[in-house]
């Protein structure tokens, strides 16, 4: 299997990290495309020893599962291009935000009869493999195709499938999620500088404190408003 990613940025490298730490695909067997090659994203994903290239067409020819993870504005004018190449062997994965899957596929049946094609929405934290992410099946996609997708996914966070129109609410939580805890982390944080802490060790708490409430979240599996009431005992420090 190849995969090639049609836009080069902070989405593909760090799927590309995910997937290269999970062991599930070579760095070699990936192709990368922008015309831009002087974005940062590129230059890492050279020394990750990612094929890359200009050329979204030679991405395509290079790859079995193809993700499109440009920004959603972009999508037509890249179905446009690449459509003609499009093969039967081809696994079609757009990334982008409220992009449909019939509008994708609409377009890619002016070249072929039928794309196959699937929507995923993931996020960043995918390079350190806790990656969330949903995934729905277009109408020529077949359940192979969704195993084959998935296996890539979990191997780098939670992965599991939805019906299409859950992607955008899904888009807002945890598609969006990581910059909300940045946030939090950084207003913990600058709280704690307020009170004399060194910023380093009150990002670190900060950071420590997210994670292991998520955690405990995850195995717990208890609301987390009661989670939130079993820290704030009366008159004590936390409310």
């Amino acid at each position: 299997m190849s995969v090639g990613f049609i836009g080069a940025g902070q989405l593909a490298q760090a799927l590309v990290r995910g997937f290269s730490a999970a062991g599930v695909i070579a760095s070699h067997r990936i192709t990368a495309s922008s015309p831009d090659t002087e974005l940062p994203t590129v230059q890492q994903l050279r020394k990750l020893g990612v094929n890359f290239t200009t050329s979204n067409k030679e991405t395509v020819n290079k790859s079995d599962v193809l993700f499109l993870a440009v920004k959603p504005h972009i999508i037509p004018f890249v179905l446009d291009e690449i459509g003609p190449d499009i093969e039967d062997r081809h696994l079609i994965v757009s990334c982008a935000a409220g992009v449909t899957i019939s509008s994708i596929e609409k377009k890619l049946q002016q070249y072929r009869m039928s794309p196959k094609v699937m929507r995923c929405m993931t996020n960043t934290p995918v390079v350190v493999r806790e990656g969330a992410t949903v995934y729905a099946t277009g109408t020529h996609a077949e359940v192979e195709d969704g195993k084959l997708l998935e296996q890539l996914m979990a191997s780098v966070g939670f992965c599991t499938e939805v019906e299409e129109d859950l992607i955008d609410a899904v888009t807002g939580l945890s598609g969006s999620g990581p910059a909300y805890a940045f946030l939090a982390v950084d207003a913990l944080a600058d709280g704690g500088v307020k009170m004399g802490l060194p910023r380093r060790l009150a990002v670190r708490l900060g950071a420590q404190a997210l994670l292991g409430a998520a955690r405990m979240l995850l195995d717990s599996e208890q609301h987390p408003g009661q989670l939130k009431d079993n820290v704030c005992s009366p008159g004590g420090a936390t409310i």
